[in-house]
C-alpha cells in the first residue's frame, strides 16, 4: 500500500490552507492510500477539540475527525 505524508503548516482559518490540505487528504483516503498528516506551527490549532469556528467556515476539527475514523493518522 502507497503512504503520503501531507504537512501543514498554517492556521486552521483565515485562508484555505489547512482545510485544502485536509481535503486532499481525504481524497487520498478514499483511494486506499495509507495517509500520515503533520501538523506543525500554527496547524497544530486544527487539532484542538471543540472548536468554534467563524460563521460561514468549514469545521477543520470535523474534517480531522472523517480522516481519523477513515484510518488516517495525525501527528502533532
Amino acid at each position: 500500500m502507497q503512504s503520503i505524508i501531507v504537512i501543514i503548516n498554517d492556521a486552521p482559518y483565515g485562508n484555505e490552507r489547512a482545510y485544502n490540505g485536509l481535503r486532499y487528504a481525504q481524497a487520498l483516503l478514499a483511494t486506499s492510500v495509507q495517509v500520515k498528516i503533520h501538523l506543525l506551527a500554527d496547524a497544530v490549532i486544527c487539532a484542538k477539540k471543540g472548536q468554534t469556528p467563524p460563521q460561514d467556515y468549514y469545521n477543520v476539527e470535523n474534517v480531522i475527525g472523517d480522516i481519523i475514523r477513515r484510518g488516517g493518522t495525525i501527528h502533532v
